[in-house]
């Protein structure tokens, strides 16, 4: 018997942690949670890997946030930390990486 829906952010702020990040991500949304990734403080290293399992989260609808603009041109929404604070308030799990 499987256990409920979470609502879940997975935020990482470190460049060298994001694959890891992006993994745990897509684990969960393959586990029926509602997941959204927050990326703080650096562009994400698009490499052709990344990409792949970063279409995979959005294809899952998962969410992608980041307060860099930079990442807005590899398919993030732009958010201030003081909107990811608000946000963050709505979850029932947050997994820093």
């Amino acid at each position: 018997m499987k256990g409920e829906e979470e609502n879940v952010a997975v935020i990482v702020k470190e460049k060298d942690r994001q694959w890891e990040c992006l993994r745990s991500s897509l684990g969960l949304l393959l586990e029926n949670h509602k997941v959204d990734m927050y990326v703080l403080n650096h562009e994400v290293e698009m490499t052709e890997e990344y990409s792949e399992n970063f279409e995979f989260l959005v294809d899952m609808e998962g969410g992608a946030y980041s307060n860099v603009k930079e990442n807005e041109k590899h398919g993030f929404t732009i958010l201030t930390l003081e909107e990811i604070a608000k946000k963050l308030k709505d979850y029932t799990v947050i997994i820093p990486f």
